[in-house]
This record gives structure tokens, sequence and C-alpha cells, in this order.
């Protein structure tokens, strides 16, 4: 084998590019192979970062020194934060993206990134001996050598493109499908499935009448993704809103028969919080209108996505549907939406660190693991990355608890429950939320992210300024007493805001507040969530013993459930198949009783 490294990652969308960075900075000499540079971190979907429960997942990302918040406060055109009237828990910061600008920020980041070698061609096999990852064999007869393979292909493994009776191979608009991956995975017993995902048509700008639209423009300030990032200085762009009617739902209906995904012709399952919209017009059948977000795709363009009507119905209907709503009328549509089926390994055939339970220095991210979303791929190739250089090294994994992260999170759910449509992240996911806000990601994971090495010194440096801000609140807070009660105490009062509390306050105490916010917003607005929260998070903490202590056991890899006597059949069957890493993902497994963990206790007390 030619061309050496420690590590190859296939494919370049968000869980390779976060993969490759993070493999690289740890220090690991490593290849991203991809069918085209051009196409790396390319936002094949909607122009957006983040959302409720995904802006969590892209703060904590940048909080671990990651990619994809530092990119989107670098190239977006719109900032706004979700669900701002509800409690910060489920606060979702999201921006709409330059597609273009944030391609071109990933590729330069990656590109300009030491110990990272980016290669262009199709990735044919992972080249497998007596069970561990030994390289990768390229369609075009070159065979890298490597001790590990992060595989985050995205859609492209035996991709199958739909739109009405039209079915073409390919992997996203006009680029080609892998047609020999999964073959190669599958021969060393990886499961393989097939899911399904879509897109809606893009409009040229220049003929909406957006004078019949209902304006949406971004927060003033606008509030960055990246703890690197006090303020942004962007001129922002507006979004426009609209909605469907009941004639585009007739012409719908009466094309059933032409639409893939009711005519047999579409097998696979899509998205449930993503649906086409012909799925909408069946599923949701009382409704007259549904609302359609138009979308620039950037600065520099006059394309726009229609958020809301993902389709794969015949161009001639998508002409229907679009030109009969009233703004649109006159639209120009440039790309016509379709659907796209795809291979994916069913998770629960990974561990934790997301390496497969079949082959050994073989690590699966994104949407090859059942996920849908940008955030969920990335978060995932981060993971990947980091644990394949910690195992690779000798050291210990990079497992996230439920309580530490909505990475955590989604990484317990995929490998412990898997999936039955692709998994997306949301705040109800999260029995833990209090503690999982985007304002306190920072606190959370920067510490882990600089023993790993991810963070460098001036990321480090801000952070621990900051936290020494924070200490400082919290002690005031304790400290200050109104009445005879802490001001902490009294912030518990959802009535009772940052002014009011500084009102209350002595005058020094006054003062030192208001510093803070003139220089620390961030950190300030963070200490005070969590006194707000405390009584309700101090409740949580006996819960969260619990659960450390149980995830804390470990089983060993190798055990045979068969021979635990004791186990209900049905618990050994699960137990086996799912292989958990501890006595608290045991338990979080469906179908799995606490009688059965005893038993597992119990077992493992006798056998240490």
């Amino acid at each position: 084998m030619s061309g050496k490294f420690d590590i190859i990652v296939v494919g370049g969308g968000h869980a390779g590019a976060e993969a490759a960075w993070a493999c690289a900075r740890m220090g690991a000499p490593t290849a991203l192979v991809t069918l085209s540079i051009a196409t790396v971190g390319q936002m094949s979907c909607n122009p957006a970062i983040g959302g409720i429960g995904k802006g969590q997942m892209v703060r904590e990302i940048d909080a671990l020194g990651g990619l994809m918040g530092l990119a989107a406060d670098a190239t977006g055109i719109q900032f706004r934060v979700l669900n701002r009237s509800k409690g910060p828990a489920v606060h979702g910061p999201r921006c709409q993206s330059d597609r273009h600008a944030y391609a071109r920020w990933i590729q330069k980041a990656l590109q300009e990134c030491p110990n990272l070698e980016i290669l262009e061609g199709e990735a044919a096999e992972i080249v497998i001996e007596s069970g561990s990852v030994r390289g990768v064999a390229m369609a075009d007869g070159r065979l890298l050598s490597c001790r590990a393979a992060i595989v985050t292909a995205g859609t492209f493994l035996n991709g199958i493109m739909h739109m009405g009776e039209k079915v073409w191979p390919g992997g996203r608009y006009d680029e080609p499908s892998s047609c020999s991956l999964t073959k190669s995975l599958t021969g060393a017993g990886v499961q393989a499935g097939r899911l399904k995902t879509g897109t809606c048509p893009r409009l040229d700008a220049r003929t909406i009448d957006y004078s019949l639209c209902a304006r949406q423009d971004g927060d003033d300030p606008p509030s960055p993704f990246s703890f690197m990032n006090s303020s942004l200085n962007v001129q922002q762009v507006p979004c426009w809103l609209t909605e469907t009617n009941p004639a585009i739902h007739a012409a719908v209906r009466e094309n059933l028969h032409r639409a893939p995904m009711f005519t047999g012709q579409i097998t696979s399952v899509g998205p449930r919080y993503c649906p086409s919209f012909e799925t909408k017009i069946v599923r949701f059948g009382d409704k007259d209108s549904h609302q359609i977000f138009l979308e620039p795709e950037g600065r520099d363009t006059d394309w726009v996505y229609c958020n809301g009507i993902a389709t794969s119905l015949p161009p001639d209907v998508q002409d229907f549907m679009v030109r009969n709503i009233p703004p649109l009328r006159n639209a120009k549509i440039l790309r016509y939406g379709y659907a796209i089926e795809y291979d994916y390994f069913p998770p629960t055939g990974l561990r934790a660190t997301l390496e497969s339970k079949s082959v050994e220095g073989l690590y699966l991210a994104g949407q090859v693991n059942g996920t849908t979303g940008y955030e969920e791929a990335a978060a995932q190739g981060l993971v990947a990355g980091v644990n394949a250089v910690l195992a690779l090294s000798g050291r210990d994994a990079m497992v996230l608890r439920r309580d530490q992260a909505y990475i955590g999170v989604m990484i317990d759910d995929l490998v412990t429950k898997g999936i039955t449509e692709p998994y997306r992240m949301f705040t109800s996911r999260a029995e833990h939320r209090l503690c999982l806000r985007a304002d306190n990601a920072d606190r959370r994971l920067t510490p882990i992210g600089a023993d790993l090495g991810l963070v460098d010194q001036e990321r480090l440096g801000r952070f621990r300024a900051e936290l020494a801000v924070g200490e400082r609140i919290q002690e005031i807070l304790k400290e200050t007493r109104v009445n005879g009660k802490q001001l902490g105490d009294l912030l518990q009062n959802p009535r009772l805001g940052l002014d009011e509390a500084v009102a209350l306050a002595p005058a020094d105490v006054a003062v030192e507040l208001q510093a803070a916010r003139a220089a620390h917003a961030a950190i300030l607005h963070s200490v005070l969530h969590d006194a707000r929260y405390a009584g309700y998070m101090q409740r949580e903490q006996l819960a969260l013993r619990q659960l450390a202590e149980m995830d804390q056991r470990l089983i060993p890899p190798d055990i045979d459930y068969g021979k635990i006597t004791h186990l209900r059949h049905e618990a050994r069957e699960k137990l086996q198949s799912i292989s958990p890493r501890s006595l608290g993902q045991a338990l979080r497994i469906s179908g799995i009783t606490p009688a059965d963990v005893t038993v597992l206790a119990i077992h493992l007390s006798k056998h240490r």
C-alpha cells in the first residue's frame, strides 16, 4: 500500500469535515477522501445552521473545538434565536447561511490544517484483514494504508434519485453515487438498510413578488454561535413567509398516483419531522394551508430555497404548485425538488465511541448512521474523529453522558435504541435539558476539548477569563442579601429579571453587575439562568448521581449473556445484540427492565 496515514476519513460533508479536523488537530496523520474538493462542506439541502436542539449541538461542537460554529458565524446572513418567548433551556440559536461561502470557509480551514491531506477520488473498498481496518482501496486503483477509517458518506452509498417517474443514480444533484463501498462493509459483517430524504424546488429571487409575502428579519443584535465571538458585525438579509392553499392541495391529491412516495417506487422510510409536501397533504388532510419559508441561499446569488415544500412529484405538478402561490405566480424554478434513497448502517451495530462492533478501527458518522441534518452529522463526525485518535494512542474513549451534552443524548439514543426513521435532535429528547442549555456549552465541554488537544490556547485563555467572571457573579448572587434572602434565590422568581435584580442590590453590587453586563453579557446571563433553575437542578442531582453510578459500572465487552441463566430469554437476546457499554446503557435498551439490570449487576459482582 502507498499513502500511509493513521486515519482516513471517507466523505467530505459536515461529518467528514469535523472528523478530519478533529483527527488532524489531535496530531494524527489524516487523509480526507472526497469525490470533489469543491463540494467539501457543501450544504446539500437547506442553507441554514442550528435550530431547536440542533443549535445547542452546534454550540457543543464549538465548545469542544470544532468548526461548525465558527463557520456559521463567518458566513451567516441572518441570525435568530428560536423559542425566545420560552425558557432559556429551549432557546435554539439558528442562522441563515450563505451556502457557497460556508463551503469555502470549511475548505480553507481544512486545507490549512496541519497533518491533513485532502484526496480526490472514490473510495471503493475499506480494506479489512483479520477483522481490523488496514486501508482504503480507491476506484482508480490506489491503495491507501491506515489504522482506522471513518466512513461519512452521507446519501452517496448506492444513492437513487426520484422525480416523478424519473429514476437515476446519484448521491446528490448532478453528482454520482458510490456503488461499491457498502458491499465491502456488509461483507465484513456490518448490517445495512435503506432510508429516504428529499428536498424542495429552488426559485429565482428576481421572479418572486416579495410584496405579497410576510417579511422575517433577524435578531438585533445577532447572537453568535461560537464562544470565540462576543458579537457579530453582519448586514442581515431578510427571509420571507408565504403559504400554500386548497387549490394546490387538491392538485397534489389528484397526482398522488404519480408521486414516488405513494406508487411504491420509493420503498424506504423518510424523516417524520421533515416530510415531503405530498406526505403532509395526506397526513394532515384537514389543513387548508402550510407555511413556506423563502430562504435566500446567499448574498451573491439569486437562488431561493422553498423551505416547506420538499417534494419528488413530477416537474409539471411542481410547476402548478409553485405558480399557484400568489407571490410565486411568475416564479422561475431553477431546480426541481427530488427525493433520494440511500444506504445506511443501523447504529445499534456501533459502540458508544461510534466504532463498529464488527470491525476494529471502523467508525461511522452522519447520515450513514440513520440521522438527518448537518448538525447531527457534524457532532458525530467530531466524536468519531476524537475516538479514533484516542483508540490508536491507547487512551480512554470520549463518551459524553446524557446529562453532559446533547451530543451524548443523540449517540446514546442511536446506539442503544436504534432508529426506525431518520433521527433528528429535539430538546424534548434530553431529560436533563435544564443543564444542557446553549449558553453553558463552554462550561460543560471546553475543559474536555482542552484535555483532548482540540482547544487551542487562545480559546482556552478566553474560556478561563470568562469562567473567572462567572465565578465572581456566582459569589455575588450567593453573598448579596436582600431582605434576608440571597439575591440568587430571588432570581428563581420568573418575574424578576436582571434589571429588577440590579435595582434591589446594594449600590456597589449593582455597579459590578452592570459592568459585567457591558463586558461579559453572555456569561452573566448564563449564570443568571443557573440561578433561575437552581431549585429544579438540585432536585435533578440525585437522579444524575444514580445515572452516573450506573454509567460508571462498565460491562466487559466479551461477556456471554447466554450464560447468565437468571436473565429472561428476551433480555439475553437484546443485551447480546446491543452489547451495552455500562449498566446505565443496558437499562435504557427498549424492553430491558430494572429487574434484568439487577440480575446483570449481581452477575458482574460475582465475577469481578
